[in-house]
């Protein structure tokens, strides 16, 4: 049985650099490089020239733009992906092509981003803005179709996230842990590392005997909201305490909404329960923690429903994010098997 999981550790959470400022460009190639220590050979050196790339995109063109960093959810490697709220490309393939420009310099910025990364994703249009992702590996690396898109973000003035997610795949399902520890800081965060680990220890398990077991685990801790979920063949299962809700979509609009029952797991929990919808090759599930307003899925727009897992994260995170409390989300396309 192959089984991959995120990373966990604090390389796994993200940071959030506002490109307010033709300063920010040399943040946020620093801060690139600072999260891709490690990484063998040129990739930090590529990591900060690929965030210079995209934030000095956002200085040219855009306006309330950001770039999120983080090491990928699967399959190891690093997401770096830009969102702005400008007025879009009026063409994107152009735009790629060495040499173009709108603002008389060399042209060079998302052609150079392309050929970096490992892989590369551009949406832009009106009303939307502009959000590129580009994830860099190691050549020997798998590539990952189908990669989730996740961001854990701590809230303003916090240090560390008191949220925390992981994902596991296994035979032919894709299983992912939401943990919304109670308040924000580090005994919030303690709360979410723990049932991190406690999941990991067992990613297999029914959803009801996962949300038990991370009960026991956070009895002598803050406590959290806590949502399972599985998707494997047709079917999607939620299973969740508290405030993390769920999600599925997909071009034709919103089709099912879910939040967890009342309680606290480890302190109050009622016996949990799962529900099952289904799922076609076309649907996506979010989690979300409420540090993510739950009002983007009153109107979405038909370019948010088409973006790919990966932006669809940050897209949401950019423009709905509450940033007094601590925010995540988490995108999951089809499980591999289904496509």
């Amino acid at each position: 049985m192959e089984r991959t999981t995120v990373n966990t550790d604090a390389a796994a959470r993200t940071l959030h650099i506002a490109i307010d400022h033709p300063s920010a460009v040399q943040s946020a190639a620093d801060q690139a490089r600072s999260v891709a220590h490690g990484m063998p050979g040129a990739l930090p050196d590529q990591a900060a020239v690929l965030a210079s790339e995209l934030a000095s995109n956002i200085v040219k063109h855009a306006r309330n733009g950001a770039l999120f960093v983080q090491r990928s959810p699967l399959r190891g490697g690093m997401d770096i992906v830009a969102v702005d709220s400008g007025p879009g490309m009026p063409d994107v393939a152009r735009s790629l092509v060495d040499g173009y420009s709108t603002t008389k310099t060399i042209g060079a910025g998302l052609g150079a981003a392309r050929r970096i990364a490992t892989d590369f994703a551009i949406r832009s249009e009106a009303g939307l803005g502009t959000l590129a992702h580009a994830r860099l590996a190691d050549p020997d690396t798998p590539r990952a179709p189908g990669a989730p898109g996740a961001l854990c973000l701590p809230a303003d003035g916090e240090r560390e996230s008191g949220d925390g997610y992981a994902v596991a795949e296994h035979d032919d399902a894709r299983t992912a842990l939401m943990i919304d520890g109670l308040g924000h800081g580090p005994e919030a965060a303690t709360a979410a590392q723990r049932a991190e680990r406690t999941f990991l220890a067992n990613p297999t398990a029914p959803l009801v005997d996962i949300i038990a077991a991370l009960h026991r685990a956070l009895r002598h801790t803050r406590g959290a909201a806590v949502a399972a979920l599985r998707i494997s063949g047709g079917r999607a299962e939620f299973c969740g305490i508290g405030n993390v809700r769920a999600t599925t979509l997909s071009p034709q609009g919103i089709h099912h909404q879910f939040t967890g029952h009342a309680g606290i797991v480890g302190y109050n929990l009622p016996k949990p329960r799962s529900r099952f919808v289904d799922v076609s090759q076309h649907t996506t599930v979010v989690l979300y923690t409420d540090g993510i307003d739950h009002r983007w899925t009153h109107a979405p727009t038909d370019a948010r429903l088409t973006l790919p897992p990966v932006l669809l994260a940050a897209s949401l995170a950019h423009t709905h994010r509450r940033r007094r409390d601590d925010a995540t989300i988490l995108a999951l396309g089809p499980h591999l098997g289904m496509r």
